[in-house]
Order: structure tokens, then C-alpha cells, then sequence
């Protein structure tokens, strides 16, 4: 009996197995139309149980499947659906691929931001890695949400991110005419493009933008000095072509003279090669919520892309931006030694209306900026990056700042100056990325070098006393016989006399900088990163005993468990940052025995640590951390002896931050987040008005601040693709300056109100956005009193094709 069960068992495999041999299999790849691999898409055969997701390299594999007709379906939301039909033979092993178009209206349907918000990053780290394996805090804001906001300026953009305030709009002066924001308390500007340098004095325009990183913390390791605040970078990333024909143009129309057009084009070249090119232009005109000031820009952006092969691609990318402003003075309402006449808003009063200049009174900031990639796979483990970039940015015009006034008086003094100045900037950067296991573990390790030049060339005239104004618009002169109007023609005779500066600056960095991630198990991954920079200034061409150089080391640590995989992770960090300081000539006490004095680079180390969590099939990401920075080595006079100078300075930021992204809902979408920042200067300089020690360095931005974003779209019924947004923004009170001398100035706090309504659908979009719809009355700063739009709207009309 035991026997005949035993054939009828053995029977029984073989004709199981025969069964699976005839049996069928799929695999392939799948990929975005940008040739990059689609991680987690869902590969299915409509009608059967037989299916796969796609993993991070974008491969697939279905086995076991019966002979037959079938239709195959691939899908990701926020990717445009593809279906085939197949038919499988007994045995067949089927290569199939799938490339998928990024499908804009259907992200409108999910999360905005929050979208697959675990999906593999490359530029953050400078290499692959999921948002749980990070650890490091970073934000995105991405396309769909500047889009559904109405966003036609770059700095609208930053209010979606938590923990980062602006300080003061673009003034276009030399040097640093961008946009200041405050990032955990220390100042930031947006100087990244792609992980590359991207210097402006002046705006950038949101046309060519597909997100917006902020990576918090210090992080000189991998981006080095010349970009880096102490509390975070900020990067964008930049559309890139695909290989299918789409686009959109746009116009928008708003408050205060808003016209703005837009166009994104993009077109395969050849119908053989995958090459394909996309452009991006805008035009904008704009004036002042004020008595005058004015914005007209133009803007285009070319990029191509060439995918030779499996292995070799190239992407190229130009921009050209000109821009003409009048540009408002910046009203420091302080001369930052005699006692404040006026300790606050009330009392200063203000007219926001005043902008104290004329539209005859222009700068221009134009900006040039070219990238070329080439990325190489050397083998299944291996692959290489070179970058290049190069960019001019100008300032040339008119730019002025009003100044504090003596002590007991309403009058503040208004200098004005001339700017000519233009900044070149070089890079080139070398990487290899490994995906390697040593003694059965898993190392992803970066190498890279990286070289960077920047000459600054300025030929603009000195600064000159223009006249005395009064906070609610009131002007006198110095010398009433010969008043200096707001015109070119007056302000060119008066600054005729202060001569024109022959500058002409270079300096250079040479870098080398080294990242691994280890994964222990599974769960449990390390990071180790340093850098090493030697930076080279040649100061003044013209004077060699200005040359001078340093060597500074960055070094970064991270750990990273996953107490549930893909779904919690618990991390902590330790990054560093570091400026580099020039010498200084220095005396003794009397002003006898001059000499030259080095230092050492000025260092920020944060340590940090939180959780982030990926739950609910992608509709919750969030992120709580706290975060320690201690800033050493700053530069402050020595006691008794105002001639000379030491690295005792110090300062202290902590806080902690939450972000949430969220889709609880089919169409119903949420961005919101909370911060807290306290920033002193831990060691300084007596009573001094920017390093007194216990005393807020100002620049800092509020302490407390609070962001919200939720849309909703209605799915079905004759209402669908209507949706509407509300949110807002909340400020706290903010010291702009914090003195035992001078006195405590600090900006009231303020919430802000927006809304929308919009329909968005595969061919078109319509918004209508409302922002400060309370007519809320608020201030920014640095040092200094801002005023900020009063209520205003826009709304676009898109059609997409």
C-alpha cells in the first residue's frame, strides 16, 4: 500500500512539474521618460492574481503563468498608465519594458508632496539613498505644489518648508544681492543648481524648477564652503527632458500689474536615438504693493538630453535670465551704537506704502548659468558622474539702504551707490558611486573631487550720503541748496565725486571627499563621510601680500534602524561646516607693530536625531527631529585691544522641527509642519552689537513658526477635477536686534492666510489663489524692517498637451 502511494506521489510531481515547465514567465525593466529607473511600480495581468512591483533598479519579474492572451498593465500613480496585450506560448520566457510618461494631472489625484516620499534620492547624499535611510533632514517641494499655489516667484516656494524664514527680499547689490532666508538660525541663500554652484544677486525664476530641496543642517562634507550655511543648503533641481512629446503654456495674471507667460516645450529629436530637448521660458512684468519699484524679466531655458546607450547618457542645460528691477532701500531703523529712538513697530510707524525710491532709479541682475553631465555605468556595481558647470551673475545699477538715525531724532540718512559688478564661477566634480558587499555586507560608497574657481570683478562707485527721510516719508537734504532727487541724472552727479573701485578678486577650492553606507543587517546602517578642502585666494590681483590658503577637513557620521523596514526609521547625525577667514592686519593696543595675523577656518558642528516614518502605503510621511549647532572660531576683537583680533567668538542654535506629508483621502492632500529655533551667541565681544554673548545674533528668523497646505480634488461626478486649497503660514515674534546698548527691536508675530480654487485636468488647468487675505500688516528683517504685501491674487490659465 505504502509503495502504490508513493508512485501515485511521485506521478503526481512529475506531472506538477511538467505543468509549471510549460508555464510561462515575463520580466524587464521599467522606466520614467527620462531614462531613469521607476522604483515600485505595480506590473499585473488584468484578469488573474499574477502580478510584481518593479524594484529599485526598475526590474520586474512574473513567474508561473498559464499560456494564454492577456492584457499586462503597468502602474504607478503619478505616472501615465500603460497597457499592453501579450501572448504567451508554453515555456516562453518574455522580455517586456515599459517606459512611463510622468503624468501631471494624475498627480493632482494623490499626495502633492508626499508621493512615493520613500523613493530613491541621488542628490541629497550624492548618491542613491531612501528617504529612511538618510540620516540627514531634508525637505522637498515639488512642481505640482508650486503650480496648484499660484507660485510665480521663487521665494513663495520656501513657505511650504518648515524651520525657514526670509530675512529680506532680493536687493540685486554685488555679491549677494539674493534673497536672505533664516535656516535654524543662521542665514541661507538659494546657491545650489543640481548639486552645482548657482550664484545670483538677484531672483530666480520658478519656470524651470521641478523641486526645491532644503537639506538641513551643515553640510560643507559633501557641498563644501563656498555654498554652505550653517544651518542648511538650499538646492534646486531643474527640469529634465523625456522622450515623448509634451508641454504646457501658461499665463497668469495678479495684483500689483502681475503678467506673467510661461511655456515648457519638450520633443524627442529622433525617432532612432534617444535624444530629446526641452525648453522653458517665461515672461514677467510686475509692479510694487508701494509708490514705486517695478520688476520685468525674461527667461529661457534649454536643456538636452542623450542616452547613447544602457550605460552612457549625457544631459546639458543653459539658462539665460534678464531682469530689471527698482528695488525698495532696505530701512535699517538702527545705527547699531547710540540707544533706540524707537523700540518697536508702533512706535517707529512706519508707512509701508513709502518704498523711498524711483522706478528712474533701476538695477539690472542678469544671469547666465550652463551644466553638462556625463554619466557612465562602469559595471553593475560601478558608475561615474562628471559635472561641469559655469555662471555669470551682474549686478549693475542703483542700490541703496537707509540707515539708523542718532539717538532722539526721526530722521534716518539714505546712501545710494552704483553697482558694476560681475561674477564668474567654474566647477568641475568628479564621481564614483559603488553598490558593493564586503564579508556579506552592503557598502554604497561615494568618491569624489571637486574644483571650484570664482572671479569677481567690481567697478562699481563708492557710497554717498543722498538725503534724510522720515519712516512716514518726509525728506530733507544736507544741504537744502542742492537737493539730490531720486532720478539717474541727479544721483550720477552726486555720486560723480566718490570714484569707482578696480577690483578684481579669484580664489579657488581644491576638494576631495569620501561617503560609505553600511548596512550592519537589513535594519541597521552607518554612514562615514569626510572631506578634505584646500582653499586657494589670490586676493587683489594687483596685490600680492593679500594670497593666502587653508586646509579644512569636514567630517560627517550618521545612523540610521529601521524598527519596522521601509515603514519607521530612527536616526542620528553628526555634520559639520566650516568658512574659511582671511587674515587680518592687526596692531597693539597703541596701533604700533603691524603685522599679519592667520586663523583658523571658522567650524559649525550639529548633532542631531529624530524619526521618520513612510506608513499607510505612502499617504504618511513624516519627520520629527532635534538638533544641536554650535558654531566655533569666529573672529571677535581681543579684550583690550580693539586693533587686534582672536577666534573666542561663539554661537549656539538648538531646536526641533515636524513635517507631515499626507493623502488621508483619495484627492485630499496635506503639507504642514512646526519649528522651533533659539539662537544666542554663546561667547562674544563685550557689549558689541553683533557678538554680545547672551544676546541674539540677529539674522536668526523667528523662533517659533507654522506652515499648512491642504488641497482637495473631487474625483468623480460632474465636479470632477474641482478642488480648492487653504492654508497659511504663522510667524513669531522675532528680535531683530538684541542689544545691551543699543536695545531690544523685535518683530511682532503674524499669521497669514491663503486660499485657492482650481480645475486641473488632463489638458488644462485653471487656478485662482488668495494670499494674506486678512490684509495681515507684517514685517521681515535682518537687522532691519521690511514691509510685506498687503492682500493680493493671481490666477493662470494652463493648457497642457
Amino acid at each position: 500500500m505504502s509503495k502504490k502511494i508513493t508512485q501515485l506521489t511521485l506521478l503526481f510531481l512529475f506531472f506538477t512539474s511538467l505543468a509549471f515547465a510549460q508555464n510561462a514567465s515575463i520580466n524587464g525593466t521599467v522606466k520614467t521618460s527620462d531614462g531613469n529607473a521607476a522604483e515600485a511600480v505595480s506590473i499585473s495581468l488584468k484578469g488573474t492574481n499574477k502580478g510584481a512591483s518593479s524594484d529599485e533598479d526598475g526590474n520586474y519579474q512574473i513567474k508561473n503563468i498559464k499560456p494564454g492572451t492577456y492584457e499586462i498593465i503597468a502602474f504607478l500613480i503619478g505616472l501615465e498608465k500603460q497597457e499592453q496585450t501579450i501572448t504567451l506560448k508554453p515555456g516562453d520566457k518574455l522580455m517586456l519594458n515599459f517606459i512611463l510618461k510622468e503624468n501631471s494631472a494624475k498627480l493632482n489625484e494623490v499626495v502633492i508632496s508626499a508621493r512615493n516620499g520613500n523613493k530613491l534620492n541621488s542628490s541629497v547624499a550624492k548618491m542613491p539613498l531612501k528617504n529612511l535611510e538618510n540620516p540627514q533632514v531634508y525637505n522637498v517641494v515639488s512642481l505640482e505644489t508650486i503650480k496648484l499655489q499660484g507660485i510665480t516667484n521663487f521665494d513663495d516656494i520656501l513657505r511650504n518648508v518648515p524651520g525657514i524664514s526670509r530675512t529680506w527680499e532680493s536687493t540685486g547689490r554685488a555679491g549677494d544681492g539674493a534673497s536672505y532666508f533664516a535656516l535654524r538660525g543662521f542665514e541661507a541663500q538659494p546657491s545650489l543648481y543640481n548639486g552645482l554652484p548657482g550664484f545670483t544677486n538677484g531672483d530666480l525664476d520658478p519656470a524651470d524648477i521641478e523641486e526645491i530641496q532644503v537639506l538641513k543642517g551643515p553640510s560643507a562634507t559633501l557641498f563644501g564652503a563656498n555654498f554652505v550655511g550653517y544651518g542648511g543648503i538650499i538646492n534646486t533641481i531643474t527640469k529634465k527632458p523625456y522622450f515623448t512629446t509634451g508641454g504646457e503654456v501658461t499665463y497668469t495674471a495678479g495684483s500689483f500689474g502681475l503678467n506673467r507667460i510661461t511655456a515648457d516645450v519638450n520633443t524627442p529629436l529622433s525617432k532612432t536615438e534617444r535624444i530629446a530637448l526641452r525648453v522653458n521660458t517665461a515672461y514677467h512684468t510686475e509692479n510694487s504693493f508701494q509708490d514705486a519699484g517695478y520688476k520685468k524679466t525674461f527667461f529661457v531655458a534649454p536643456a538636452l538630453t542623450y542616452h547613447v546607450n544602457d550605460k552612457l547618457s549625457f544631459n546639458f542645460l543653459a539658462e539665460i535670465f534678464q531682469e530689471e528691477r527698482a528695488v525698495a532701500p532696505v530701512f535699517f531703523h538702527t545705527n547699531r551704537a547710540d540707544p533706540l529712538t524707537f523700540k518697536n513697530i508702533k512706535e517707529l510707524n512706519l508707512d509701508n506704502n513709502q518704498s523711498f525710491t524711483s522706478n528712474d532709479l533701476p538695477i539690472k541682475n542678469p544671469r547666465y548659468n550652463m551644466q553638462g553631465q556625463m554619466t557612465y555605468k562602469i559595471s553593475d556595481q560601478w558608475s561615474s558622474q562628471t559635472a561641469i558647470s559655469r555662471g555669470t551673475s551682474k549686478s549693475l545699477g542703483y542700490y541703496g539702504y537707509i540707515f539708523g538715525n542718532a539717538e532722539g531724532s526721526n530722521e534716518f540718512e539714505q546712501y545710494i551707490h552704483k553697482e558694476n559688478q560681475t561674477n564668474n564661477t567654474s566647477d568641475i566634480q568628479q564621481n564614483f558611486n559603488g553598490d558593493f558587499k564586503i564579508g556579506g555586507l552592503r557598502n554604497r560608497l561615494l568618491v569624489g573631487l571637486d574644483y571650484f574657481n570664482q572671479n569677481v570683478v567690481d567697478n562699481g562707485t563708492g557710497y554717498a550720503f543722498m538725503r534724510y527721510v522720515t519712516p512716514q516719508g518726509a525728506i530733507s537734504y544736507a544741504d537744502p541748496a542742492h537737493p539730490v532727487y531720486a532720478t539717474q541724472n541727479s544721483v550720477d552727479s552726486l555720486l560723480a565725486g566718490t570714484g569707482a573701485s578696480k577690483s578684481n578678486v579669484s580664489n579657488s577650492t581644491y576638494s576631495a571627499y569620501a561617503s560609505n553606507v553600511l548596512n550592519i543587517t537589513d535594519a541597521l546602517s552607518a554612514m562615514a563621510s569626510l572631506r578634505v578642502d584646500h582653499f586657494v585666494s589670490k586676493g587683489e590681483k594687483t596685490d600680492p601680500s593679500d594670497d593666502f590658503n587653508q586646509t579644512a577637513f569636514s567630517p560627517k557620521f550618521g545612523l540610521v534602524y529601521q524598527p519596522v523596514l521601509n515603514k519607521v526609521s530612527v536616526f542620528g547625525n553628526y555634520m559639520n561646516a566650516f568658512l574659511n577667514v582671511a587674515p587680518m592686519q592687526v596692531t597693539d593696543a597703541e596701533g604700533n607693530n603691524p603685522r599679519v595675523k592667520s586663523f583658523k577656518p571658522e567650524h559649525a558642528n550639529q548633532y542631531e536625531f529624530g524619526v521618520k516614518t513612510n506608513l499607510f502605503s505612502d499617504k504618511l510621511n513624516a519627520t520629527v527631529s532635534y538638533y544641536d549647532i554650535k558654531v566655533s572660531n569666529r573672529v571677535t576683537p581681543t579684550i583690550g585691544n580693539i586693533n587686534d583680533y582672536d577666534q573666542r567668538g561663539k554661537v549656539h542654535s538648538k531646536g526641533f522641527e515636524i513635517d507631515v506629508n499626507a493623502n488621508p483621502a483619495p484627492g485630499f492632500n496635506l503639507i504642514a509642519g512646526y519649528s522651533h529655533n533659539s539662537t544666542k551667541v554663546a561667547a562674544g565681544d563685550g557689549t558689541d552689537f553683533y557678538n554680545e554673548a547672551g544676546r541674539a545674533p540677529g539674522g536668526q528668523g523667528p523662533q517659533d513658526q507654522a506652515n499648512l497646505w491642504a488641497t482637495y480634488k473631487i474625483m468623480k461626478g460632474s465636479l470632477k477635477d474641482f478642488g480648492f486649497g487653504f492654508g497659511g503660514n504663522y510667524a513669531g515674534v522675532y528680535k531683530v536686534v538684541d542689544n545691551s546698548v543699543v536695545g531690544v527691536f523685535e518683530l511682532p508675530s503674524y499669521t497669514l492666510i491663503n486660499a485657492s480654487i482650481f480645475y486641473n485636468s488632463n489638458r488644462f488647468r485653471f487656478t485662482f489663489n488668495a494670499n494674506n487675505i486678512t490684509n495681515k500688516k507684517y514685517y521681515i528683517g535682518y537687522w532691519s524692517v521690511n514691509p510685506q504685501r498687503p492682500v493680493n491674487f493671481t490666477t493662470s490659465f494652463a493648457f497642457k498637451f
